[in-house]
Protein backbone atom coordinates (compact mmCIF):
# COMPACT_ATOMS: atom_id res chain seq x y z
CA UNK A 1 0.00 0.00 0.00
CA UNK A 2 3.03 2.29 -0.20
CA UNK A 3 1.63 4.16 -3.19
CA UNK A 4 -1.62 4.80 -1.27
CA UNK A 5 -0.08 6.04 1.98
CA UNK A 6 -1.12 9.59 2.67
CA UNK A 7 -1.50 11.90 5.60
CA UNK A 8 -4.48 13.41 4.34
CA UNK A 9 -14.75 -20.47 -0.19
CA UNK A 10 -13.11 -17.46 1.47
CA UNK A 11 -12.39 -16.88 5.11
CA UNK A 12 -14.54 -19.02 7.37
CA UNK A 13 -15.23 -17.02 10.49
CA UNK A 14 -14.94 -19.29 13.55
CA UNK A 15 -18.29 -18.41 15.10
CA UNK A 16 -18.13 -21.65 17.09
CA UNK A 17 -15.49 -19.97 19.26
CA UNK A 18 -17.78 -17.26 20.53
CA UNK A 19 -19.05 -19.14 23.57
CA UNK A 20 -18.24 -22.15 25.66
CA UNK A 21 -21.86 -23.28 25.82
CA UNK A 22 -24.52 -24.30 23.33
CA UNK A 23 -25.92 -21.39 21.38
CA UNK A 24 -29.54 -21.84 22.41
CA UNK A 25 -31.46 -18.58 22.06
CA UNK A 26 -33.02 -17.40 25.29
CA UNK A 27 -35.94 -15.72 23.59
CA UNK A 28 -38.32 -17.09 20.96
CA UNK A 29 -38.96 -14.70 18.09
CA UNK A 30 -42.66 -14.61 17.46
CA UNK A 31 -43.36 -11.87 14.91
CA UNK A 32 -42.23 -12.76 11.41
CA UNK A 33 -39.11 -14.37 12.97
CA UNK A 34 -37.19 -11.11 12.68
CA UNK A 35 -34.26 -10.41 14.98
CA UNK A 36 -31.17 -8.33 15.60
CA UNK A 37 -27.86 -9.08 17.29
CA UNK A 38 -29.46 -8.16 20.63
CA UNK A 39 -31.68 -11.24 20.29
CA UNK A 40 -28.79 -13.66 19.81
CA UNK A 41 -28.21 -14.59 23.42
CA UNK A 42 -27.56 -18.05 24.85
CA UNK A 43 -29.10 -19.50 28.01
CA UNK A 44 -26.08 -18.37 30.03
CA UNK A 45 -26.51 -14.77 28.88
CA UNK A 46 -23.66 -14.87 26.34
CA UNK A 47 -23.92 -13.16 22.95
CA UNK A 48 -23.74 -15.71 20.13
CA UNK A 49 -23.42 -14.26 16.64
CA UNK A 50 -25.20 -16.32 13.99
CA UNK A 51 -23.59 -17.15 10.68
CA UNK A 52 -24.32 -15.03 7.63
CA UNK A 53 -26.92 -16.59 5.33
CA UNK A 54 -25.71 -15.60 1.85
CA UNK A 55 -22.31 -16.90 0.77
CA UNK A 56 -22.18 -16.92 -3.03
CA UNK A 57 -19.18 -15.58 -4.91
CA UNK A 58 -18.59 -13.57 -8.07
CA UNK A 59 -16.65 -15.36 -10.79
CA UNK A 60 -16.58 -15.73 -14.55
CA UNK A 61 -18.86 -18.54 -15.67
CA UNK A 62 -20.75 -18.56 -12.38
CA UNK A 63 -24.21 -17.41 -11.40
CA UNK A 64 -22.80 -13.97 -10.61
CA UNK A 65 -20.19 -12.95 -13.21
CA UNK A 66 -17.98 -9.87 -12.71
CA UNK A 67 -19.48 -6.95 -14.62
CA UNK A 68 -19.20 -3.19 -14.36
CA UNK A 69 -22.31 -1.63 -12.84
CA UNK A 70 -24.07 -4.89 -12.01
CA UNK A 71 -23.57 -4.98 -8.24
CA UNK A 72 -24.48 -2.70 -5.35
CA UNK A 73 -23.00 -2.64 -1.86
CA UNK A 74 -25.21 -1.67 1.08
CA UNK A 75 -23.16 -0.41 4.01
CA UNK A 76 -23.40 1.29 7.37
CA UNK A 77 -20.35 3.41 8.17
CA UNK A 78 -20.76 2.62 11.86
CA UNK A 79 -20.57 -1.14 11.35
CA UNK A 80 -16.98 -2.42 11.41
CA UNK A 81 -17.83 -5.35 9.15
CA UNK A 82 -19.60 -3.22 6.53
CA UNK A 83 -17.19 -0.30 6.72
CA UNK A 84 -14.33 -2.72 6.18
CA UNK A 85 -15.79 -3.75 2.83
CA UNK A 86 -16.11 -0.09 1.85
CA UNK A 87 -12.45 0.41 2.78
CA UNK A 88 -11.56 -2.48 0.48
CA UNK A 89 -13.72 -1.06 -2.31
CA UNK A 90 -11.80 2.21 -2.09
CA UNK A 91 -8.41 0.49 -1.77
CA UNK A 92 -8.99 -1.50 -4.93
CA UNK A 93 -10.39 1.49 -6.81
CA UNK A 94 -13.75 -0.13 -7.50
CA UNK A 95 -16.18 2.67 -6.69
CA UNK A 96 -16.71 3.18 -10.44
CA UNK A 97 -17.53 -0.54 -10.82
CA UNK A 98 -19.73 -1.25 -7.80
CA UNK A 99 -22.23 1.33 -6.58
CA UNK A 100 -22.97 1.69 -2.89
CA UNK A 101 -25.37 3.28 -0.45
CA UNK A 102 -24.92 4.33 3.18
CA UNK A 103 -27.57 3.95 5.89
CA UNK A 104 -28.39 6.42 8.62
CA UNK A 105 -26.42 5.46 11.75
CA UNK A 106 -29.38 5.38 14.14
CA UNK A 107 -31.54 2.28 13.91
CA UNK A 108 -35.21 2.93 13.25
CA UNK A 109 -38.43 0.95 13.24
CA UNK A 110 -38.52 -1.01 10.00
CA UNK A 111 -42.30 -1.57 10.11
CA UNK A 112 -43.51 1.58 11.90
CA UNK A 113 -47.13 1.03 10.83
CA UNK A 114 -47.29 -2.41 12.47
CA UNK A 115 -47.62 -2.11 16.25
CA UNK A 116 -46.79 -5.78 16.76
CA UNK A 117 -43.57 -5.62 14.74
CA UNK A 118 -41.04 -3.83 16.93
CA UNK A 119 -37.96 -4.65 14.86
CA UNK A 120 -35.50 -1.76 14.57
CA UNK A 121 -32.61 -1.74 12.15
CA UNK A 122 -30.70 0.05 9.40
CA UNK A 123 -32.68 2.50 7.30
CA UNK A 124 -32.01 5.03 4.57
CA UNK A 125 -32.52 8.76 4.69
CA UNK A 126 -31.78 11.56 2.25
CA UNK A 127 -29.29 14.24 3.33
CA UNK A 128 -31.28 17.20 4.58
CA UNK A 129 -34.21 15.13 5.85
CA UNK A 130 -35.49 15.98 9.30
CA UNK A 131 -33.74 14.54 12.36
CA UNK A 132 -34.27 10.93 13.40
CA UNK A 133 -35.29 9.74 16.88
CA UNK A 134 -33.99 6.52 18.38
CA UNK A 135 -36.25 3.42 18.43
CA UNK A 136 -37.67 4.51 21.79
CA UNK A 137 -38.56 7.94 20.43
CA UNK A 138 -35.82 9.92 22.15
CA UNK A 139 -33.27 12.26 20.62
CA UNK A 140 -32.90 14.20 17.39
CA UNK A 141 -30.10 12.82 15.24
CA UNK A 142 -29.36 14.67 12.04
CA UNK A 143 -29.23 13.28 8.52
CA UNK A 144 -25.90 14.43 7.16
CA UNK A 145 -24.26 14.32 3.74
CA UNK A 146 -22.59 10.98 4.48
CA UNK A 147 -25.99 9.29 4.14
CA UNK A 148 -26.53 7.90 0.63
CA UNK A 149 -30.02 6.53 -0.06
CA UNK A 150 -30.59 3.34 -2.02
CA UNK A 151 -31.47 4.61 -5.49
CA UNK A 152 -30.92 1.17 -7.02
CA UNK A 153 -33.91 -0.62 -5.47
CA UNK A 154 -35.64 2.33 -3.85
CA UNK A 155 -35.74 0.40 -0.58
CA UNK A 156 -36.12 2.47 2.56
CA UNK A 157 -34.58 -0.08 4.93
CA UNK A 158 -32.04 -2.89 4.78
CA UNK A 159 -34.91 -5.15 5.81
CA UNK A 160 -36.69 -4.18 2.59
CA UNK A 161 -33.60 -5.14 0.58
CA UNK A 162 -33.65 -8.60 2.14
CA UNK A 163 -37.39 -8.89 1.52
CA UNK A 164 -36.90 -7.93 -2.13
CA UNK A 165 -34.41 -10.77 -2.43
CA UNK A 166 -36.88 -13.25 -0.90
CA UNK A 167 -35.13 -13.61 2.45
CA UNK A 168 -36.65 -15.92 5.05
CA UNK A 169 -33.82 -15.90 7.62
CA UNK A 170 -34.98 -12.73 9.40
CA UNK A 171 -31.70 -11.03 10.34
CA UNK A 172 -31.04 -7.88 8.32
CA UNK A 173 -27.35 -7.08 8.55
CA UNK A 174 -24.83 -5.05 6.60
CA UNK A 175 -22.84 -5.35 4.43
CA UNK A 176 -25.03 -6.64 1.62
CA UNK A 177 -23.65 -7.27 -1.85
CA UNK A 178 -26.70 -7.11 -4.12
CA UNK A 179 -27.11 -8.16 -7.75
CA UNK A 180 -29.13 -5.59 -9.69
CA UNK A 181 -29.88 -8.06 -12.52
CA UNK A 182 -31.31 -11.01 -10.57
CA UNK A 183 -32.47 -8.94 -7.56
CA UNK A 184 -30.67 -11.42 -5.34
CA UNK A 185 -28.28 -11.02 -2.44
CA UNK A 186 -24.92 -12.40 -3.53
CA UNK A 187 -23.25 -12.30 -0.14
CA UNK A 188 -23.72 -10.79 3.31
CA UNK A 189 -20.63 -12.22 5.01
CA UNK A 190 -18.11 -9.40 5.29
CA UNK A 191 -15.03 -11.60 5.18
CA UNK A 192 -16.18 -13.24 1.95
CA UNK A 193 -17.09 -9.90 0.42
CA UNK A 194 -13.54 -8.74 1.18
CA UNK A 195 -12.21 -11.69 -0.81
CA UNK A 196 -14.60 -10.96 -3.68
CA UNK A 197 -13.54 -7.32 -3.83
CA UNK A 198 -9.89 -8.34 -3.61
CA UNK A 199 -9.81 -10.51 -6.72
CA UNK A 200 -13.08 -10.83 -8.66
CA UNK A 201 -12.97 -7.39 -10.32
CA UNK A 202 -9.25 -6.94 -10.96
CA UNK A 203 -9.77 -6.46 -14.70
CA UNK A 204 -11.77 -3.31 -13.89
CA UNK A 205 -9.97 -2.12 -10.74
CA UNK A 206 -7.89 1.05 -10.68
CA UNK A 207 -5.55 -0.66 -8.22
CA UNK A 208 -5.46 -4.37 -9.15
CA UNK A 209 -1.99 -4.60 -7.56
CA UNK A 210 -3.50 -4.18 -4.08
CA UNK A 211 -3.73 -7.69 -2.62
CA UNK A 212 -5.22 -8.14 0.83
CA UNK A 213 -5.02 -11.95 0.55
CA UNK A 214 -1.43 -12.87 -0.34
CA UNK A 215 -1.33 -16.62 -0.98
CA UNK A 216 2.01 -17.10 0.76
CA UNK A 217 0.52 -15.78 4.01
CA UNK A 218 -2.76 -17.71 3.90
CA UNK A 219 -1.89 -20.11 6.71
CA UNK A 220 -0.48 -17.41 8.99
CA UNK A 221 -3.50 -15.19 8.38
CA UNK A 222 -5.90 -17.97 9.29
CA UNK A 223 -3.95 -18.68 12.48
CA UNK A 224 -4.14 -15.01 13.45
CA UNK A 225 -7.86 -14.93 12.71
CA UNK A 226 -8.44 -17.93 14.99
CA UNK A 227 -7.84 -15.69 18.01
CA UNK A 228 -8.33 -12.13 16.72
CA UNK A 229 -11.87 -12.71 15.46
CA UNK A 230 -13.43 -14.45 18.50
CA UNK A 231 -11.67 -12.49 21.22
CA UNK A 232 -11.21 -9.00 19.68
CA UNK A 233 -13.42 -8.39 16.61
CA UNK A 234 -16.35 -10.29 18.04
CA UNK A 235 -15.06 -10.09 21.61
CA UNK A 236 -16.13 -6.49 22.05
CA UNK A 237 -19.69 -7.49 21.12
CA UNK A 238 -19.56 -10.44 23.51
CA UNK A 239 -18.75 -7.91 26.25
CA UNK A 240 -21.33 -5.34 25.22
CA UNK A 241 -24.26 -7.66 24.57
CA UNK A 242 -23.66 -10.00 27.51
CA UNK A 243 -26.68 -10.32 29.75
CA UNK A 244 -25.00 -11.89 32.77
CA UNK A 245 -21.88 -11.03 34.76
CA UNK A 246 -20.44 -14.46 34.02
CA UNK A 247 -20.85 -14.05 30.26
CA UNK A 248 -19.30 -10.59 30.40
CA UNK A 249 -16.27 -11.75 32.36
CA UNK A 250 -15.78 -14.72 30.02
CA UNK A 251 -15.41 -12.19 27.20
CA UNK A 252 -13.64 -9.18 28.70
CA UNK A 253 -10.51 -10.88 30.06
CA UNK A 254 -9.73 -12.82 26.85
CA UNK A 255 -10.30 -9.56 24.94
CA UNK A 256 -7.56 -7.77 26.82
CA UNK A 257 -5.27 -10.80 26.77
CA UNK A 258 -5.53 -10.74 22.99
CA UNK A 259 -4.99 -6.98 22.80
CA UNK A 260 -1.76 -7.49 24.73
CA UNK A 261 -0.85 -10.25 22.27
CA UNK A 262 -1.49 -7.95 19.31
CA UNK A 263 0.50 -5.22 21.04
CA UNK A 264 3.49 -7.56 21.36
CA UNK A 265 3.36 -8.51 17.67
CA UNK A 266 2.99 -4.92 16.53
CA UNK A 267 5.89 -3.81 18.69
CA UNK A 268 8.13 -5.70 16.26
CA UNK A 269 6.20 -5.62 12.99
CA UNK A 270 4.51 -2.81 11.10
CA UNK A 271 1.58 -5.12 10.31
CA UNK A 272 0.48 -8.39 11.87
CA UNK A 273 2.35 -10.59 9.38
CA UNK A 274 5.28 -8.25 8.72
CA UNK A 275 5.54 -5.54 6.09
CA UNK A 276 2.46 -6.50 4.04
CA UNK A 277 -0.90 -4.95 4.83
CA UNK A 278 -3.61 -7.64 4.68
CA UNK A 279 -7.26 -8.25 5.47
CA UNK A 280 -6.41 -9.24 9.05
CA UNK A 281 -4.87 -5.79 9.63
CA UNK A 282 -7.92 -4.13 8.10
CA UNK A 283 -10.32 -6.02 10.34
CA UNK A 284 -8.25 -5.41 13.48
CA UNK A 285 -8.05 -1.72 12.60
CA UNK A 286 -11.82 -1.41 12.24
CA UNK A 287 -12.29 -2.76 15.76
CA UNK A 288 -9.53 -0.67 17.31
CA UNK A 289 -10.57 2.62 15.69
CA UNK A 290 -13.97 2.22 17.39
CA UNK A 291 -12.58 1.07 20.71
CA UNK A 292 -11.87 4.28 22.63
CA UNK A 293 -14.77 6.36 21.25
CA UNK A 294 -17.34 3.59 21.80
CA UNK A 295 -16.37 0.19 23.19
CA UNK A 296 -14.60 1.41 26.35
CA UNK A 297 -17.82 3.04 27.54
CA UNK A 298 -20.67 1.40 25.69
CA UNK A 299 -19.47 -2.20 25.72
CA UNK A 300 -17.74 -1.94 29.14
CA UNK A 301 -14.34 -2.78 27.61
CA UNK A 302 -12.68 -0.58 30.19
CA UNK A 303 -9.71 -2.45 31.61
CA UNK A 304 -7.57 -0.27 29.36
CA UNK A 305 -7.97 2.15 26.47
CA UNK A 306 -6.19 1.62 23.16
CA UNK A 307 -4.54 4.98 23.88
CA UNK A 308 -2.92 3.39 26.94
CA UNK A 309 -0.95 0.89 24.84
CA UNK A 310 2.43 1.82 23.40
CA UNK A 311 2.12 0.41 19.87
CA UNK A 312 -1.58 -0.15 19.10
CA UNK A 313 -2.44 3.56 18.76
CA UNK A 314 0.28 4.09 16.16
CA UNK A 315 -0.85 0.97 14.28
CA UNK A 316 -4.33 2.50 14.13
CA UNK A 317 -2.91 5.83 12.95
CA UNK A 318 -0.75 4.10 10.34
CA UNK A 319 -3.74 2.34 8.80
CA UNK A 320 -6.09 5.29 9.16
CA UNK A 321 -3.72 7.58 7.30
CA UNK A 322 -3.95 5.44 4.17
CA UNK A 323 -6.16 7.79 2.15
CA UNK A 324 -8.77 5.26 0.88
CA UNK A 325 -9.22 3.86 4.39
CA UNK A 326 -9.46 7.31 5.95
CA UNK A 327 -12.16 8.08 3.38
CA UNK A 328 -14.31 5.27 4.81
CA UNK A 329 -14.06 6.29 8.48
CA UNK A 330 -16.76 8.48 9.99
CA UNK A 331 -16.41 8.83 13.77
CA UNK A 332 -19.66 10.78 13.97
CA UNK A 333 -21.62 7.92 12.40
CA UNK A 334 -19.77 5.37 14.54
CA UNK A 335 -20.66 7.09 17.81
CA UNK A 336 -24.17 8.00 16.77
CA UNK A 337 -25.06 4.44 15.83
CA UNK A 338 -23.91 2.67 18.95
CA UNK A 339 -25.10 5.22 21.48
CA UNK A 340 -28.52 5.81 19.88
CA UNK A 341 -29.66 2.49 18.42
CA UNK A 342 -30.20 0.20 21.41
CA UNK A 343 -32.61 1.69 23.99
CA UNK A 344 -32.07 -1.25 26.34
CA UNK A 345 -28.43 -0.15 26.63
CA UNK A 346 -28.82 3.65 26.37
CA UNK A 347 -32.47 4.65 26.56
CA UNK A 348 -32.17 8.37 25.89
CA UNK A 349 -29.51 8.18 23.17
CA UNK A 350 -27.08 10.57 24.83
CA UNK A 351 -23.75 10.49 22.94
CA UNK A 352 -20.53 10.92 24.98
CA UNK A 353 -18.14 13.70 23.97
CA UNK A 354 -14.84 11.82 23.59
CA UNK A 355 -13.77 10.95 20.02
CA UNK A 356 -10.70 8.91 20.94
CA UNK A 357 -7.02 9.70 20.42
CA UNK A 358 -5.75 11.84 17.55
CA UNK A 359 -5.79 9.67 14.42
CA UNK A 360 -3.81 12.19 12.36
CA UNK A 361 -0.81 12.40 14.68
CA UNK A 362 2.52 11.08 13.34
CA UNK A 363 2.90 7.33 13.86
CA UNK A 364 6.53 6.68 12.97
CA UNK A 365 5.91 3.17 11.65
CA UNK A 366 7.08 3.64 8.04
CA UNK A 367 10.61 2.61 8.86
CA UNK A 368 9.74 -0.58 10.71
CA UNK A 369 11.42 -3.58 9.12
CA UNK A 370 9.77 -6.95 8.93
CA UNK A 371 10.72 -9.14 11.84
CA UNK A 372 9.74 -12.67 12.58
Amino acid sequence: LTHLLSKDEGIRIPNSHTTTTAATPRRTLTHSMVRTALDEVADNGAFVRSDATYRSTIESGGDFPPEVGRYHLHVALACPWACGTLSALYLKGLDHVISYSVTHPTWGRTRPDDEEDTHAGWHYRNPGDGPVANPAGYGKFDVDDACIPDTVTGCKTIRDVYALAGDTAGKYTTPVLFDKVTKKIVNNESSLILRILNSSFNEFAKHPEVNLFPAELESELQELNEWIYPTINNGVYRCGFAQTQEAYEEAVYPLFDSLERAEAILSKRRYLTGDKFTWIDLRLFHTLVRFDPVYVTYFKCNLKRIADFEHLPNFVRDVYQVAPIKRSINIKHIKMHYFTSHPTLNMYGVIPAHNGFDLDAPHGRHAMAQQS
